[in-house]
């Protein structure tokens, strides 16, 4: 098997379940990249894992009187489950607590990095809350940020994703007890990122960035490289493992660079491409960071970013209307998944609104299920159950095979690397439905004709030819009902998105449609 391809998005903080926002950014967008291109028979190695260290896991524990440990365990089974659910299938999802040698790996990796130079100490300003004795990093404040005035934690802006020091936070308070902090001197390690300005700058150059990354990447060197805090004195985290920061945990944003590395299995040989999906308020992380940590150890690596915006969810909406367990319970995967797709924020942020979920299930009810349900009956009505004996035809039949084939085109542009659009992709499957659908209706007439017998046979044969090439075509996006189809037509699931697939079952074999709806439920 060739060098995969590194297909990686990014780890959530195991601090709380996974909402309909999360789905729509980066974990569904990058399996529908992972199928495509294993349905094209590429090897691919699709990883994340869940930042069970996050400052935030610490933070959920504290307010709410439990041990970190607990909050990250439950949480992290609860975000893998509900992936499962949507279908997202990774090869490797790390487990930092779980997944045998994972701490000694990136307390290794931080010690080679020490050891040459790359990591070195700084003493700078960090806020401390006096009434609960804790020093504030990442999560544990709350202020503003120095850069763009949103509000922020103290590390990283979620908003215009720049690293702040804690020390330059504006206005910081202690995110449990919301005291104002007081800034005190803290000797800390830091990675340096000016020494890496040129070699960063032809790497940005050179990766095809999105606008608005390519934007912070370039405003990041004309303003000089900020020293990035890589440790923090704290309770929870991997020990940082270096003399003299004895009561000192790895930071966050660190460890989820030096995770996706893990996951990947650093001791094999080398990707022949990676392609990050993640959201843009941790861009810096996927940018700048892991790129710092490859060049470090002079590996040069070609990488792609997939970068959304935010999902917004409105003040208001009720908890139940978010969360992605209870909106697969209520919709399933197909209908959520093409949703997510179809509202993923690309250059903007966009809002949830749960009308557009329920027509998305209305899609596939009135059109893509009706037309199957339809198709279905005539089979067993005019043939038994059994594929026709004919060869695919029906009037208009060489204008849909075109249309087809134009679709098919698109639809490989739209679900490839190098152009991926997946909202394009769901658009171009509706048209291909709605033509076929039409088509059936036209020639369902045929058989009202006293002249001749067996004339509307062909055009189910041409209907059945579309629905098998549907259930390879339609796989990334919803895989659930896709393999329902295939299995309904006794074809081979997860072929390739290509005009090949435009053929019929065999004439003869029995058919086997679900009892209820193909997609979605």
């Amino acid at each position: 098997m060739s060098t995969p391809v590194w297909i990686t998005a990014t780890p959530p903080a195991s601090h709380g379940e996974l909402h309909i926002g999360h789905l729509a950014g980066p974990y569904v967008a990058a399996d529908v990249l992972t199928r495509y291109l294993r349905a094209e028979g590429e090897a691919v190695r699709f990883t994340t894992g869940t930042a069970d260290h996050a400052s935030s896991v610490e933070v959920r524990a504290l307010r709410h009187h439990r041990k970190p440990e607990e909050v990250a365990e439950g949480y992290r089974a609860a975000i893998t489950a509900d992936w499962l659910r949507s279908r997202v299938e990774f090869d490797h999802i790390v487990r930092p607590r779980r997944d045998k040698g994972y701490g000694r790996w990136v307390q290794d990796l931080f010690s080679r990095l020490f050891a040459q130079g790359v990591i070195a100490p700084r003493a700078r300003l960090l806020p401390y809350c006096e009434p609960c004795d804790r020093w504030l990093y990442g999560a544990h404040a709350t202020g503003t940020c120095p850069h763009c005035g949103a509000v922020s934690d103290g590390g990283m802006c979620h908003e215009c994703a720049r690293p702040n020091d804690g020390g330059d936070l504006i206005a910081a308070r202690c995110a449990l007890c919301d005291t104002p902090a007081v800034a005190r001197r803290c000797r800390r390690l830091y990675v340096p990122l000016e020494p890496f300005r040129e070699t960063l700058a032809d790497y940005w150059a050179t990766a095809g960035l999105p606008p608005r990354l390519a934007a912070l990447c370039e405003s990041l060197v004309e303003d000089g490289l900020p020293d990035i805090a890589v440790g923090h004195p704290a309770e929870w985290g991997l020990p940082v493992p270096v003399e003299g920061f004895p009561d000192h945990r790895i930071d966050g944003c660190f460890e989820a660079a030096a995770m996706h590395l893990f996951g990947y299995d650093a001791t094999g040989p080398l990707p022949r491409r990676a392609i990050h999906f993640c959201g843009f308020g941790h861009a810096f992380c996927h940018a700048v960071l892991l790129p710092v940590l490859l060049l470090a150890q002079d590996i040069k690596l070609p990488q792609d970013f997939n970068v959304n915006e935010s999902y917004v969810i409105e003040e208001g909406v009720q908890e139940g209307n978010v969360w992605a367990l209870d909106l697969l319970t209520e919709y399933g995967s197909d209908t959520l998944r093409r949703h997510v797709l179809q509202a993923r924020p690309l250059g903007r942020r966009t809002v949830f609104q749960r009308e557009r979920l329920a027509a998305a299930r209305h899609e596939l009810d009135e059109s893509w299920n009706s037309w199957l349900s339809r198709l279905f009956a005539a089979v067993r009505e005019e043939c038994g159950g059994l594929a026709p004996q004919a060869l695919p035809g029906g009037t208009g039949w060489d204008v849909l095979e075109r249309r087809l084939h134009r679709g098919v085109d698109d639809l490989r542009e739209a679900y490839g690397p190098d152009a991926f659009d997946p909202r394009r992709a769901v658009a171009v499957l509706d048209e291909m439905v709605r033509s076929a659908a039409d088509f059936g209706h036209v020639n369902a007439h045929e058989r009202c004709r006293p002249s001749t017998s067996c004339r509307h046979l062909p055009a189910l044969a041409a209907q059945l030819a579309v629905a098998s090439a549907l259930s390879a075509w339609s796989r990334p996006v919803m895989p659930e009902g896709a393999d329902r189809l295939a299995a309904a037509l006794q074809v081979a699931p997860g072929r390739a998105v290509d005009w090949h697939a435009l053929t019929a079952p065999l004439p003869g074999t029995r058919l086997a449609p679900p009892s209820g709806p193909v997609y979605g439920f």
